[in-house]
């Protein structure tokens, strides 16, 4: 989204008493890396207690999933480790204390990767919860607690996960995640502005300048890792990531960034944050970054009952359409022929056709596209005329058409798709032509609203719903995240909102719910 506010300067000190109470919300991890530095010898000694950005598990599969830390004792000044690779263990056990440890072993913390470590834990029974933790220098990490998916194939009858996007620390504390420990979760999906590079909007909490070495992105992470609530979320349950814009910088694609930086000092840049989203994510050791350049990609299959393809939206996509003189990224075009570009792409055609791949060959009940944007069309001129906005879907109609013509040609059923980006809950019909009503739909969407960060104008975007009837609902003036059960008969959506951002503690309710029946495209109310 766009973020042309002003920007905050203000300095912060943390106490080492805040940063422990924030480390305290459980969670794990470990990397194994090619070194070029000097190992520690004997036990590594910290200036104080390593573990403040807490631990976390994600990328669950059949039989195990991969385990998080990083350490830093001063985590907003470039980490506080020395230059020297550490050595530390890690344990996986049935049990919170520890007693029927079933995994265990050690890893590196690189200085070349920020001292954060992911282990890649495998030979786990399916289909059950664990618990994990990281020891080093005589320190213990937070407890955390992740689980294997059942195995692939195996027959399952619930699923219950939730998804988020799009929280800017300054703009609010993350009482989100504090409604979603007490979903009973499988799984967190965060679809996109995990970190925002820029100050913009109300002013909550602190905010860090604008990123721009490895440094920069390194402390901007560490301290959206400070807030207690998220990293509880992380501790206690695995997550499922993809990026949008704001992890890199406003509005960019691919290799062109919204203000026309460079393009080789633009993707030096690129590299930068994407180690440093690396460094901070449980991501498999096989996405680490080389360069600029990051797969990240991928799916995430439960059982027979569903199928996780999450997509990336920004590394592969062609520039948008239509550019000012002088201002570019996203905005609203009108006449604009170069939008309809056929050869134009969102995915990029090696990704496309991976992502295709994926849906045709799918044997799970529920297909589910995770991904960063409302893929709706979303005409938003009302009365003569069209506009629309170029940094979306509907500023890459040709690649949408492609994929939705994909779905209705191969009589792929039970797809859903879920979103991010726009600051919002919408609840749509995806049709083979928005243009007629009478279309088939071809698919269901679910877009969540942010966890902090502002949303677009109600007033505005509210009058345009008549020209987008395959819109159901909308909303923007609240804060939240979506939680979704699916089982094999239905899918069922919640849009969840907490009481207020504003203070670090809050309540949470749901707006409404909606139903998608097996083999009927198309949400209807609960």
């Amino acid at each position: 989204m766009p973020a042309q506010f002003d920007r905050d300067k203000r300095r912060f000190d943390p106490t080492r008493r805040r940063l422990l109470q924030a480390a305290s919300a459980m969670a794990a991890a470990a990397l194994a890396a090619p070194l070029t530095s000097k190992l520690a010898v004997g036990q590594p000694r910290f200036s104080a207690y390593p573990f403040t950005l807490g631990v976390a598990s994600g990328d669950p599969n059949g039989d195990g999933f991969v385990l998080w830390t990083r350490l830093a004792p001063d985590p907003l000044n470039g980490g506080g480790m020395p230059n020297d690779a550490v050595p530390l263990r890690w344990e996986v056990a049935r049990d919170p204390r520890f007693l029927d440890v079933v995994k265990r072993g050690e890893a590196i913390a690189a200085p070349e990767f920020g001292h954060a470590v992911h282990v890649n834990v495998t030979g786990l029974d399916p289909d059950r919860w664990y618990y994990y933790r990281f020891i080093a220098g005589g320190e213990a990490s937070p407890i955390g607690r992740s689980r294997t998916f059942p195995a692939f194939g195996a027959e399952k009858h619930r699923l219950r996960f939730a998804f988020a996007s799009c929280q800017h620390f300054m703009q609010g504390y993350y009482t989100a995640y504090q409604a979603m420990m007490q979903d009973d979760l499988d799984l967190i999906l965060h679809l996109g502005d995990y970190i925002y590079e820029s100050n913009w909007g109300p002013k909550v909490r602190f905010h860090l300048p604008e990123p721009m070495t490895l440094e920069d992105y390194r402390n901007q992470h560490a301290l959206y890792k400070s807030d207690p609530h998220l990293q509880a979320a992380h501790a206690w349950h695995p997550w499922g990531v993809t990026w949008d814009d704001h992890e890199v910088d406003n509005d960019y694609a691919g290799d062109q960034s919204e203000d026309r930086m460079a393009v080789d000092a633009f993707l030096k840049r690129r590299a930068a944050a994407y180690q440093a989203y690396y460094e901070h994510m449980p991501l498999r050791p096989s996405a680490r970054p080389v360069g600029p350049a990051m797969t990240l990609y991928t799916t995430h299959v439960f059982g027979n009952l569903a199928g996780i393809v999450m997509l990336d939206n920004r590394q592969y996509r062609s520039d948008q359409a239509c550019q000012g003189p002088e201002r570019f990224g996203g905005q609203l075009v009108e006449n604009c022929a170069e939008r309809l570009d056929p050869a134009r792409t969102m995915l990029g055609p090696q990704q496309e056709r991976w992502a295709f791949q994926q849906l045709a060959g799918a044997r799970m009940r529920w297909k589910v596209i995770g991904q960063q944007m409302l893929m709706a069309q979303l005409e938003q001129k009302r009365g003569e005329g069209e506009a629309w906005w170029s940094d979306g879907w509907d500023g890459y109609p040709a690649g949408r058409q492609r994929l939705l013509n994909h779905i209705a040609e191969r009589k792929i059923e039970n797809v859903v798709v879920i979103g991010g980006d726009i600051h919002s809950f919408w609840v749509t019909d995806l049709k083979k032509d928005f243009n007629d009503p009478a279309s088939p739909t071809v698919a269901s969407e679910f877009v969540g609203t942010s966890i902090t960060s502002t949303g677009i104008p109600f007033e505005q975007i509210n009058p345009l719903l008549p020209e987008n009837p395959h819109v159901k609902f909308f909303e923007s003036r609240e804060r939240g995240y979506v939680l979704a059960e699916v089982t094999p008969a239905a899918w069922r959506s919640e849009l969840r909102v907490v009481s207020t951002i504003t203070e670090p503690n809050a309540t949470a309710r749901t707006l409404g719910a909606w139903v998608v029946e097996a083999g009927k495209p198309g949400p209807q109310r609960a």
